[in-house]
């Protein structure tokens, strides 16, 4: 039985114009692949923060999306043919709108849960802004590029939007309510929508209260099978709740609701929020997150079947009607085998083109940094501080990404070439709090040290603890992250003997997002001939026993 959410069809993919960027996906990661290659995979499939995934079914290819909130390029592309083995493959957005909003940091808004659809040989992502409306951009090549962003419903607080083109023509948006915008929530709504360009109309009607049974229930996905409308929907919480379905033979209800997924006595808190997808051999598999604090919310697969037309996710352990999530279970049957994949990590910075792995916090200004055309590095230039700077919660150039694995050590090789004093360049594990291995020009002498902010977001002011005198302006430095986020810095003049660095911190989640592991470069006041910093590789490792 295929999911009727959308026809689905073959279409031919052309990847021209992306030839560099996808060079930047070929290397699998040393610290994480789910594939255990016996046949078996092991949750997370994705151990890193791809948040409130979506997933479409292209023929035999897999189309993901995920939450990017302020980090920019947002909208990621992932595919995979198997559901197990995933490559990271382009962005939606390449800048973020309104582009004088995203310009300046935003921590915690700007895309939402989104939606990825095919239909009428299209792809098409619906995304939330909570503080502008609904937006949906859309493409005939997901390797290639998405077209402006269209505001199709304005109003503030309506947040994870799902198409539905129903056989008669007709077409829906569902979508839910933030209690921090709207001032309520735990109700999903239902508007009808313009089947071609896909402007909703204002006839939303309320299709569900979760109030009582089914507090915060949010992010609701549309399909249809055998004569039953299925809405899918995360209730409960971020890290608390369960997987609900409700039915109906009408798309306006009244709506029967089972609980199919949960917690119960596993490791995995609060199993929801994501996407049912089928195989071409007909089996069904549930794709979802686990917030995991510091980590973010990683991406898990569990089997799926039909019982009495409910959906049956999970292993239910505990015999009481509710599934509960695999750790380990046997891959899909894709009727073929294919090569093991992951996002990207590492990156020796060879091609002229920023690496998929890497993102800022806010839409990239020209002068914070660029690729070298076939140099193999990567510069940033020391971008004035804030005015009125406290820490970096307050810095949109920084260029980092999402933590890859539970336990890994991240190297990377840098020249700094700073041109006045108060010039820096960073080493950074970003999150409400912080901590970054930092060198600084003070008095024509490099100084390095470990720079601090607990609870930066809440205002705390950045303190500084130096560490050595650096007498060569090319260094190593490197990070160790162990299990609960335990971080510690290191460096080292010439790759061999690594010197601990600084005192060890905990890793912490930002608004929304999970830690972030990068590299910022600062300076107090404008001149005109700025210092930089060439970063020549980054590597990600198991670390060091």
């Amino acid at each position: 039985m295929k999911i009727k959410y959308v026809a689905l069809a073959c279409l031919v993919l052309t990847k021209m114009g992306c030839v560099y960027a996808q060079k930047n996906t070929e290397t699998l990661s040393k610290v994480w692949v789910s594939d255990l290659g016996n046949g078996n995979y092991k949750n997370p499939i994705i151990y890193a923060d791809y948040s409130d995934p979506d997933v479409c079914r292209v023929g035999k290819d897999y189309f993901m999306t995920a939450s990017s909130f302020n980090c920019i390029p947002g909208l990621p592309i992932l595919h995979s043919n198997d559901l197990v083995n995933w490559k990271l493959v382009n962005y939606a957005l390449p800048k973020q709108p309104p582009v004088e909003t995203y310009d300046k940091i935003q921590h915690g808004n700007g895309v939402w849960a989104p939606c990825i659809r095919f239909h009428n040989e299209e792809y098409y992502i619906f995304y939330p802004d909570p503080d502008f409306g609904i937006y949906m951009t859309k493409t005939k090549n997901p390797y290639g590029k998405w077209s402006e962003p269209v505001l199709i419903k304005a109003a503030k607080g309506i947040i994870d939007p799902a198409p539905f083109w129903d056989e008669d023509g007709k077409a829906y948006l569902g979508y839910a309510l933030a209690g921090s915008r709207a001032g309520t929530k735990s109700v999903l709504m239902l508007c009808t929508i313009d089947p071609l360009s896909c402007m909703a109309n204002d006839d939303e009607v309320l299709l569900f209260d979760g109030h009582k049974n089914h507090t915060t229930v949010e992010g609701p996905k549309f399909y249809k099978r055998n004569g039953y409308y299925y809405v899918f929907a995360p209730a409960g919480g971020v890290a608390t709740g369960w997987q609900l379905i409700l039915r109906s033979k009408s798309i306006y209800g009244p709506y029967e609701e089972k609980v199919v997924l949960e917690q119960g006595k596993t490791v995995v808190n609060g199993p929801h929020q994501g996407a049912w997808v089928d195989t071409i051999t007909g089996e069904d598999w549930f794709i979802h997150f686990q917030d995991q604090g510091a980590y973010g919310r990683v991406v898990h697969l569990n089997p799926m079947s039909w019982k009495n037309d409910w959906p049956v996710m999970g292993v239910d352990n505990d015999k009481n009607g509710i599934g509960e999530p695999v750790l380990t279970f046997k891959k899909p049957n894709v009727n073929g085998q294919y090569p093991l994949a992951t996002p990207p990590d590492s990156d020796e910075f060879n091609e002229p083109v920023q690496g998929f792995q890497w993102q800022w916090h806010a839409n990239k200004q020209l002068v914070w940094g660029y690729p070298s055309a076939g140099m193999g590095y990567f510069r940033l230039n020391c971008i004035p501080k804030p005015a009125d700077f406290k820490s970096l919660w307050q810095v949109p150039n920084i260029l980092a990404q999402k933590f890859p694995a539970e336990e890994f050590m991240a190297t990377s090789k840098i020249t700094f070439t700073p041109n006045f004093d108060n010039e820096q360049f960073g080493l950074v594990v970003m999150g409400r709090s912080y901590s970054s291995l930092t060198v600084k020009q003070i008095n024509g002498q490099l100084k390095l040290m470990q720079l601090s902010a607990s609870k930066a977001d809440k205002g705390a002011v950045e303190t500084a603890t130096e560490i050595a005198a650096l007498s060569n302006n090319t260094f190593y430095f490197r990070v160790t992250v162990q299990k609960g986020g335990k971080c510690q810095f290191y460096y080292s003049l010439d790759d061999k003997k690594y010197i601990k660095a600084g005192s060890e911190f905990i890793a912490s989640e930002g608004t929304w997002i999970g830690s972030k592991v990068g590299f910022v470069a600062l300076r107090e006041g404008t001149i005109n001939n700025a210092g930089y910093a060439d970063v020549d590789w980054f590597r990600v490792s198991k670390i060091e026993k």
